[in-house]
């Protein structure tokens, strides 16, 4: 592959509102070597309405089926002062600073922030005046699309191409919005065909248990891998439990970055690694028995064992009836 993935380190609201451990989870995407460590910026009274039940995996992950959706989420919001201090905080750790704009106010104070590029996350592929703020912003975009079908990437990648980000700018993610995907939902060859749709960057945003899936992905082709992660997994909050732990997570990178090399160029040609090996494995033309000068190689007298510094058995037929032009002993080179 000639360009490296990008890996987003999803800590999303599993900081539970809290700063400080906000910090902790930035450190561990650090320690884990990801690109990006990515939050989420909200108004909760502007992203949902007070009548709106959680999601069943939410209730079961906060244990809490009378919440509304609403109270789960004020728990949960960054302050505007809490991005700023958590931008200084990555810049001290070396690594970039990102978070999901959950509505038009997010992505305006995002922009203000001077983040530089934008995730659309699944629930806002359907939202038209959002995705015409994202695509007027003419700054990379990422789409998940989850829960969507192929006309509706299609219309939303058309509403973000019409406001003015180029093609080459847009980057669509397969996913599936359950937490955690079970292994028979996630139809990972589903990215293979976003890619020869629309013929645009693709990549996968995981929700399974694991770290196999997002692996098999850039094996695939993606160009964006994110990926939940956690400090532990036990801790109270909707998104813990489906997600990956500080050491899964720099597994999970040190898997992505091995398989970046291994994947190569498509060139099929000896490495520089195995070369000193095929004089040693590969075999040539030898002597089955003494041969006189004079006799004429047969089958029986000819045979094909290591090394490989001979003559290559590729060429048996041009030599099977050859007068021999010296004597050799069992074994010799022909």
């Amino acid at each position: 592959m000639s360009e490296k993935v990008l890996i987003i380190a999803e800590a999303g609201v599993n900081h539970n509102g809290d700063i400080n451990l906000a910090k902790k989870l930035i450190d561990a995407a650090a320690n884990a070597g990801v690109d990006y460590v990515k939050f989420q910026t909200f108004n909760s009274k502007k992203l949902v309405s007070k009548n709106a039940e959680k999601a069943t995996y939410q209730k079961e992950n906060t244990q809490n089926e009378t919440e509304s959706q609403l109270a789960m989420l004020q728990k949960l919001e960054l302050s505007k002062e809490a991005h700023y201090e958590l931008i200084e905080y990555c810049k001290s750790k070396n690594i970039k600073f990102l978070s999901t704009g959950f509505d038009l106010e997010s992505i305006q104070f995002l922009n203000e922030l001077n983040i530089d590029l934008f995730k659309v996350p699944s629930g806002e592929i359907t939202n038209l005046p959002y995705l015409r703020i994202i695509g007027g912003l003419k700054k990379p975009v990422i789409i998940s699309t989850g829960m969507a079908d192929m006309k509706e990437i299609e219309d939303a990648l058309q509403v973000v191409l019409n406001s003015g980000t180029s093609l080459d700018n847009v980057t669509i993610l397969h996913c599936n919005t359950e937490y955690p995907t079970p292994m028979g939902d996630v139809n990972l060859t589903a990215m293979l065909s976003i890619k020869e749709k629309f013929n645009v960057a693709i990549g996968y945003s995981d929700h399974t248990l694991g770290i196999e899936i997002p692996i098999a992905a850039v094996a695939l082709g993606a160009k964006v891998i994110e990926k939940h992660f956690t400090l532990d997994n036990t801790m109270e909050g909707p998104d813990h439990k489906a997600s990956l732990n500080p050491v899964e997570l720099k597994a999970m990178v040190d898997a992505i970055r091995n398989l970046e090399v291994a994947l190569g160029d498509g060139v099929k040609a000896p490495s520089p690694s195995e070369t000193k090996n095929k004089p040693i494995a590969r075999k040539s033309l030898v002597a089955n028995t003494d041969i006189k000068k004079g006799t004429i190689f047969t089958d029986e007298n000819l045979t094909i064992k290591r090394p490989g510094t001979g003559i290559s058995p590729m060429l048996w037929d041009s030599y099977i009836g050859k007068e021999a032009t010296k004597d050799y002993q069992e074994d010799d080179l022909i």
